[in-house]
């Protein structure tokens, strides 16, 4: 708890040195400005609200719950030509293609997830899960991930997220493959669902729990309030959780998200996504050593005001915190 000391990240394969001491130095540097308050419910020229007009000149309809458009801007598009061959092994391009999409979680510009009922925070879970297994028979991954606030990059004040599905297995998920097959094939069990069961049992980082989920600070966690939301059971992918367990993951999510808000009394900033197993082709296969799970990434260190920044040794050697995850 008091002394500098580095812990293994199995999902990674990598390691974060955790400098306990380091939250204690005096702070002068820049400091973030609160999200603003006063969004309005609506606003023409916001182009996710209900009948505004995006910048491709499309009007969204009025709808009432959840809506899911082509990005606009799209990273992937599903017509992408071949990069050609190289001359060099040091100057290798591959083919990427895919597409991506934005979805709504309400109309209402005020409102963030936790503010959400958790009917509404379902029918999100149930349209997750749609898109997951559309866009998965065919792509072999598709990447659902929410940038909450402005200091994450969020540009738009309403309630969405994005889903990209891409060609090829993503630098993370290429990762989180070899791990969780690997510690399968080691001791037998699916390495989240053992680590979950670990959690469970020690209690020393659980957040929140219920019956088929359990959020917990990761014992290797990188940013400051950073979790893990975990299914109690087996589970490969979105599309494939009960009604019960969709109806429990909306009550987690919610409970979980309005602790983030209330630890600062902020509308809290924050990176999420889900990983699956992968789709399309890996639909054949047995990719019964992975476990559903969510990442969540929040900024914040010491205040609404205050962030960590991942730069400098982060960036050029290894990921390094500046509180312990019990702490």
């Amino acid at each position: 708890a008091e002394h500098q000391h580095a812990r293994y990240n199995p999902l990674r394969d990598d390691w974060v040195l955790v400098s306990a001491h380091r939250v204690k130095r005096p702070w002068q540097g820049q400091l973030e400005k609160p999200p603003p308050e006063d969004v309005p419910r609506w606003d023409p020229n916001n182009p996710l609200c209900p009948g505004a007009a995006r910048a491709n000149g499309e009007v969204n309809p009025q709808y009432e719950g959840t809506f899911v458009f082509p990005n606009d801007f799209p990273a992937l598009q599903p017509d992408a030509p071949e990069p050609g061959d190289s001359d060099h092994p040091l100057f290798r391009a591959a083919a990427a293609r895919g597409v991506c999409k934005v979805m709504c979680f309400h109309p209402w510009s005020d409102l963030t997830l936790p503010l959400m009922s958790l009917a509404e925070i379902r029918a999100v879970i149930d349209t997750w899960a749609e898109l997951a297994a559309e866009l998965g028979a065919s792509y072999p991954w598709v990447q659902i991930f929410e940038n909450k606030g402005a200091m994450m990059g969020c540009s738009n004040p309403h309630p969405h997220c994005q889903v990209w599905a891409s060609s090829f297995l993503p630098n993370e998920a290429h990762l989180e493959d070899r791990t969780q097959r690997q510690h399968l094939s080691q001791h037998g069990v699916p390495m989240l669902l053992e680590y979950a069961e670990q959690e469970a049992r020690r209690k020393e980082r659980l957040v929140v729990e219920n019956t088929d989920w359990l959020v917990v600070v990761p014992y290797w966690a990188t940013w400051p309030y950073q979790t893990l939301l975990l299914p109690r059971r087996h589970v490969c992918r979105l599309q494939d959780l009960h009604k019960g367990e969709r109806d429990s993951l909306a009550s987690i999510m919610q409970r979980l998200l309005i602790k983030y808000d209330n630890l600062f009394e902020v509308s809290f900033p924050y990176s999420m996504g889900w990983h699956g197993a992968p789709t399309g082709p890996y639909l054949e296969e047995d990719c019964g050593h992975w476990q559903l799970h969510a990442h969540y990434y929040p900024p914040l260190l010491r205040s609404a005001t205050v962030r960590k920044f991942m730069v400098g040794y982060e960036m050029l050697a290894q990921a390094q915190r500046d509180l312990t995850p019990e702490q």
